[in-house]
């Protein structure tokens, strides 16, 4: 997803270059005092994070403050504090983690419980390592859809009747956008050397009036305007949960995961209260709180109830849900991206 992270970054630097100026790491400001923890990206209303970071700090006297930055800002913040870091640990969507490591803003550190995580989930020397993972599905307002029956495959969103009642993220600027003709193409036979059943489907679509944002549309789908949204299911599952009309459809010919990972800062103000967070969020009962937000522990363990009710079976779940290698789906983002405009014009 290089291109599209790039370009968060560019947009962002500059800002956050004099943020840095003030901000700051080394331990002189309340922020780097010996019972903090600086975390990046971790607003209140997002992955439960608000009642996770709440919980650590119960558990450890280590004060935990929540971070409103999204992924793309926080590579830009870490890139503007390199020489001296405000930050002691990120959270971003994994190929975030791939560029943070690559430019030298991340250090290795591997949690209690790295060795439970799969392989394809983590760095093997734990410069990032995933916490919890969403997947591609079709988030569908059923009262805005009326008559017209919800779909249950990747195809069928082709079908005249859907037309103008679609919507996914710009590949080109989201990287849940990209996740999507990503995880499009590999379902309908593709892989990461051939993308043709990816582009054509994404040409289909947008002959049939797909919309493509570049911003989170969740309120759109809630709202109507989008009646049928491909995004992330724990969005659509929160949504339902909050009394909107949304079912969650994974498509029938399989669908992709999205893991998001954590990873220590490099020379992190309070580097070892970052350790502990690191800890933290792998053990039991964080990867519960994050479960109560819809999202998929990356250990196995017992699911809140709402969660395990909204949940398809482990069975159909796994059968349908499946990753990639996220290095390469990197790597190739750039042609991608290029056939992926020339077709959809």
């Amino acid at each position: 997803m290089r291109r599209s992270l790039s370009a968060a970054v560019v947009a962002s630097l500059s800002a956050f270059a004099l943020a840095a100026c003030s901000i700051g790491g080394g331990g002189g400001d309340s922020a780097a005092g010996s019972g903090t923890v600086v975390s990046y990206n971790t607003p209140q209303e997002w992955a439960n994070w608000d009642d996770v970071l709440k919980q650590f700090t119960e558990s450890t006297g280590i004060e935990a403050p929540n971070d409103p930055k999204n992924s793309g800002q926080t590579l830009a913040a870490l890139t503007a504090e390199k020489e001296s870091p405000a930050a002691d640990v990120a959270y971003y969507g994994i190929v975030f983690g791939m560029q943070a490591q690559d430019e030298g803003l991340i250090e290795p550190y591997k949690p209690e419980g790295f060795d439970d995580i799969d392989e394809n989930l983590k760095d093997p020397e734990g410069n990032w390592t995933a916490v919890h993972q969403g997947a591609v599905a079709m988030l569908v307002n059923t009262k805005e859809l009326g008559d017209v029956e919800v779909p249950k495959c990747w195809n069928d969103l082709t079908d005249p009747k859907y037309k103008d009642k679609v919507g996914y993220l710009d590949p080109a600027q989201a990287a849940v956008g990209y996740s999507v003709l990503t995880g499009a193409n590999q379902a309908l036979g593709g892989s990461l050397d051939d993308f043709k059943p990816g582009l054509e489907w994404a040409e289909k679509m947008a002959e049939n009036g797909v919309k493509n944002p570049a911003q989170t549309a969740t309120s759109s789908v809630q709202q109507g305007e989008i009646p049928i949204l491909i995004d992330a299911d724990f969005n659509g599952y929160q949504l339902a949960a909050e009394g909107s009309p949304i079912e969650v459809v994974y498509p029938c010919e399989g669908t992709l995961s999205i893991p998001y990972t954590m990873s220590l800062v490099k020379n992190g103000p309070n580097g070892d209260n970052g350790k502990k967070l690191l800890d933290y969020v792998l053990s039991e009962e964080a990867q519960k709180l994050f479960a109560e937000s819809y999202l998929k522990p990356v250990k196995d363990i017992e699911l809140p109830e709402s969660a395990s009710e909204a949940f398809p079976s482990d069975e159909e779940y796994n059968k349908l849900v499946k990753g990639t290698d996220f290095a390469k789906m990197n790597d190739v983002q750039d042609g991608v991206i290029e056939e992926f405009q020339k077709v959809t014009g």
